[in-house]
């Protein structure tokens, strides 16, 4: 995966203004126990004979850097920020299980400070529909006024749960995600792309916030989160969680100063 998140990453020599008319596939995928087994450990899921919620996503993280680092992708990958993920569990998906795994791009759209679009993501076994996320990427640039508006979140106060995260925690997630975008790895690597020192993945704090709601959610479940500021390794969040309508709202946040990382909220159906 290396090599291609590499060449995701180079400057495009004719940056387009459309999304190509591009899918990639991924048939028959087996899924790794042991693999499964070190993921729930790392984002905080109790261990069981199905899926952890967020999981299906690194089985398509390879298509989106593919898809990324294909010619036809106006922008690289380095740069792109992932501002909201939407994935809907339609049931629980078990270890047993052999899927498809489909994704595209769509969407892209005027944004207040660029442009953004969406990575969509399809998980189907045996020819059934079992899972799906809509990942959503901004590109910086001239933004627009007549952009439309992101998504709101029902808020979710800390309660007092504080969560401290080791400075290496980027690099044990890119060990299990695959996903080792330099921000995430050492102060070093993060310093050249303009943050202090490393920063947490958007998909980690995800994962873990959905692990403390694990045993609370229905087998068919959507969950929405939208990436507010970066999570600086090593550092300590505050989770917050509150009963909605339907559901609960959910939030990471400094314990300090009350900035906010991430707002969700997790739904039936």
């Amino acid at each position: 995966m290396i090599p291609v998140l590499l060449k995701a990453a180079l400057p495009k020599l004719n940056p387009g203004s459309e999304l190509p008319d591009l899918r990639l596939e991924r048939h028959d995928v087996p899924v790794d126990a042991g693999h499964v087994a070190s993921y729930a450990a790392l984002c905080g899921f109790p261990r069981k004979d199905t899926l952890p919620l967020p999981y299906p996503h690194l089985l398509a993280f390879g298509l989106h850097l593919q898809i990324m680092a294909d010619g036809s992708f106006p922008f690289p990958a380095i740069g792109t920020v992932h501002l909201e993920n939407s994935i809907t569990r339609h049931r629980p998906i078990a270890l047993t299980e052999r899927l498809q795994v489909t994704a595209h791009p769509e969407r892209l759209r005027p944004h207040a400070k660029g442009q953004v679009f969406d990575m969509v993501t399809r998980v189907h076994s045996r020819g059934e529909l079992v899972w799906e996320e809509t990942s959503t990427f901004l590109r910086r640039g001239r933004g627009s006024e007549d952009a439309e508006p992101g998504s709101t979140f029902p808020e979710a106060p800390p309660t007092g749960t504080t969560w401290k995260l080791a400075g290496d925690l980027g690099r044990r997630y890119a060990g299990v995600s695959g996903d080792r975008n330099p921000i995430h790895l050492y102060g070093l690597t993060a310093k050249a792309f303009g943050f202090p020192r490393q920063i947490a993945h958007g998909m980690w704090s995800m994962a873990r916030c959905v692990g403390a709601l694990e045993n609370r959610l229905p087998d068919e479940t959507t969950v929405a989160v939208a990436f507010k500021k970066p999570i600086l390794l090593p550092g300590t969040v505050a989770f917050g969680s509150r009963r909605t309508e339907g559901g609960y709202a959910f939030s990471l946040s400094s314990p300090t100063s009350g900035a906010p990382h991430l707002a969700g909220f997790a739904t039936a159906g």
